[in-house]
């Protein structure tokens, strides 16, 4: 399967502009998990912006009710 970039590009709302991941969502995805963290698209845009993207902040926002599907 091919990686539609740009399609990626318009709904990833990580603020780090320099990313070289940006749209390439497998890429991105091992990126974080190596440093134990989940990427930007998990993490609602205000919370984003913080740059926490420890497991331990994701968890807060489930047990706050703050993560539901979008």
């Amino acid at each position: 399967m091919e990686c539609d970039i740009q399609a990626n590009k318009l709904v990833c709302n990580c603020t780090y502009e320099p990313c070289a991941r940006k749209g390439k969502c497998c890429q991105c995805i091992a990126y974080h998990l190596e440093y134990n963290e989940p990427p930007a698209c998990v993490f609602p845009p205000e919370t984003e912006k913080t740059y926490d993207r420890s497991f331990a902040r994701f968890a807060e926002l489930v047990d706050q009710g703050k993560l539901t599907g979008r």
